[in-house]
């Protein structure tokens, strides 16, 4: 297994510890995963192939689906 896999098993163990803490203290901790997760999944498509990296873009999205959420709330401009 290559270094961006067991970085990205790391990432995955650092959101769900994360996700136990309360909610007013996970502010800061998901916004450094959420910055890190493109590079790691841009790491992990680069060493380990596009299969691999899909997959962890996959898990990314899915860990991190109500901040992106939100997200995308906030870029697309309001409906009149």
């Amino acid at each position: 297994m290559s270094v961006a896999l067991i970085m990205a098993c790391f990432w995955v163990l650092a959101a769900s510890a994360v996700a136990m803490l309360p909610a007013g203290r996970q502010r800061l901790p998901a916004l450094a995963l959420m910055v890190t997760a493109p590079l790691l999944v841009s790491w992990v498509l680069w060493s380990d192939g596009l299969l691999a990296g899909a997959f962890c873009a996959a898990g990314a999205g899915s860990v991190m689906r109500r901040p992106l959420a939100a997200l995308l709330r906030r870029i697309q401009p309001a409906r009149a």
